[in-house]
């Protein structure tokens, strides 16, 4: 079986003078490699193919067998690596928490621990006729969620 640590370090050699960075790097059992990578403006598709075409040069399929994925990390995919936070601050995200409530809101304040979620809710304040909008910052520790996903919209 082709080790997950082997290729990892191809794809960091291969993405080491760029802007790129890894998503996720699997291999399973039966050695189908699966490698996501991403950089804060996208992947194109002659960056999958390249770095292909580079792992297939360092792992010799005459001394063992594989298929082998490279890819961009999906736009509705869950976020799995803390520079794609970064990538996406700024923009309107839903998170699900550890207690399973969805946030939805503006993602900032994003470190190596933790993230902040701006949401709006609509709140009526005592003596008032009608809800005004508040805003607040709330933090999440990247531990404790289900998952965070950017958010489409179609205007």
């Amino acid at each position: 079986m082709i080790e997950k640590s082997i290729v990892r370090q191809l794809v960091e050699d291969f993405i080491a003078e760029s802007d790129r960075f890894i998503v996720d790097v699997n291999v399973s059992k039966d050695n189908s490699i699966l490698v996501e990578i991403d950089s804060k403006d996208g992947v194109a598709i002659d960056d999958c193919v390249a770095l292909t075409k580079y792992i297939e040069s360092k792992i010799d399929r005459e001394v063992e067998d594989y298929n082998l994925e490279v890819g961009s990390a999906g736009l509705s995919s869950p976020f799995k690596v803390v520079e794609q936070y970064r990538k996406y601050e700024g923009s309107e995200v839903e998170v699900l928490d550890g207690d399973g409530k969805k946030h939805h809101g503006i993602l900032k304040d994003v470190t190596d621990s933790s993230f902040g979620v701006e949401v709006v809710s609509k709140i009526k304040p005592e003596g008032a006729k009608r809800k005004v909008e508040v805003s607040e910052t709330l933090t999440f520790e990247y531990d404790k969620i289900k998952y965070t996903k950017y958010t489409i919209r179609f205007k």
